[in-house]
């Protein structure tokens, strides 16, 4: 689980992907929207990812059911998830699925490793 940390550990993301997430997304703002949106309405178990195409460099949001992943796709690179299995969140969220979203976003990406992945791919 190296896309969480603790606030102490998480960093700021680097100036090259927070310059993607712009052009990809119109504003950080608008990129948790659309990842929030991604991860709440994935019906039963899954996951909602920040994913790289390395052809054309594009940040994009996919989600998946179950244990698929983007890799799954052979096109997509992961660069964040976030996992809305209820057992991930139901000890401290019970079914407040919102709840465990906004901290996720808010207060546990960890975007030093966020920025490491997708510099892999520039």
């Amino acid at each position: 689980w190296k896309c969480m940390a603790p606030e102490s550990q998480r960093g700021e993301m680097s100036a090259p992907l927070k310059a993607a997430i712009d052009r990809d997304f119109g504003s950080f703002e608008k990129f948790i929207e659309e990842f929030s949106n991604a991860a709440a309405t994935q019906f039963g178990s899954g996951w909602a990812w920040l994913v790289v195409d390395p052809a054309t460099k594009k940040l994009s949001i996919m989600k998946t059911l179950n244990q698929a992943t983007p890799i799954n796709e052979g096109k997509f690179k992961p660069l964040l998830t976030i996992d809305v299995w209820e057992h991930a969140y139901y000890l401290h969220w019970t079914s407040d699925r919102p709840g465990w979203i906004k901290t996720f976003c808010h207060h546990l990406a960890n975007w030093n490793f966020v920025s490491a992945e997708f510099a892999k791919y520039q």
